[in-house]
């Protein structure tokens, strides 16, 4: 059985782990930042001693068994409420994963600080903030981000529908948002066309444009300055 201050130390552990992922989630403004991830790891801490050492007096009755992982057991899968509450979705664009993600992980570091296990547990903030704000540089610099994008065409009158759209653009045509077509009163005046599309990487909004471009009575592909 740990005394009282061995409580409140691993307790306020707990606070100071928890606010280090939480300030990178901050700095970031996402919604569930430093107070949020402070409170889940200090709550999920305090739980497990709660688990480990709140039935001591009931367990010296006789014929009393029970499992101390219980209660935190719960914890794993109760946060999984919280961390939905973080994932917004956006059109088709999930956004908060990761902040729901480190939720659950800090979780899992409030759990090890209540159970005593104060290696595990800092080498598991030092790694969780290192995926978070140390890989994040180099996802940007080696994988293209998919985003919003927004082509405007100009094409011969009636040349160019959504259909024709389907044919060219094959499986990336589900990830057409919008399409527009503004026709001009005067017979000789081309069409202008806006094709707005969900997500897109570099790559894949080059070959769109050129698969745009190859239709028959296409004269221009401009992409427009846009993210979503």
């Amino acid at each position: 059985m740990v005394n009282e201050f061995e409580m409140v130390s691993r307790l306020l552990m707990a606070a100071a782990l928890g606010s280090v992922i939480g300030f990178e989630r901050e700095r970031l403004s996402w919604a569930a930042g430093l107070r949020t991830h402070m409170l889940v790891c200090v709550g999920s801490t305090l739980i497990m001693i709660v688990s480990a050492y709140g039935f001591q007096e009931v367990l010296n009755n006789s014929h009393v068994v029970l499992d101390p992982s219980r209660i935190a057991a719960q914890v794993v899968s109760g946060i999984g409420f919280l961390g939905a509450g973080t994932i917004l979705l956006r059109g088709e664009v999930i956004r908060g994963l990761t902040t729901a993600a480190s939720l659950w992980s800090v979780a899992a570091i409030g759990l090890a600080i209540g159970g005593g296990l104060y290696v595990p547990a800092i080498a598991a903030t030092i790694i969780i903030l290192v995926i978070l704000a140390g890989l994040k540089p180099l996802e940007g610099k080696y994988f293209a981000a998919k985003v919003g994008r927004e082509f405007h065409l100009t094409a011969r009158r009636g040349a160019l529908t959504l259909l024709h759209v389907n044919r060219a653009l094959g499986v990336r045509s589900r990830l057409v948002r919008q399409f527009v077509v503004q026709s001009h009163a005067a017979p000789e005046e081309k069409d202008e066309i806006t094709i707005a599309f969900t997500r897109l990487s570099i790559s894949d909004a080059t070959l769109v444009r050129e698969q745009l471009l190859a239709i028959p009575g296409v004269d221009e592909v401009i992409e427009a300055d846009q993210t979503a």
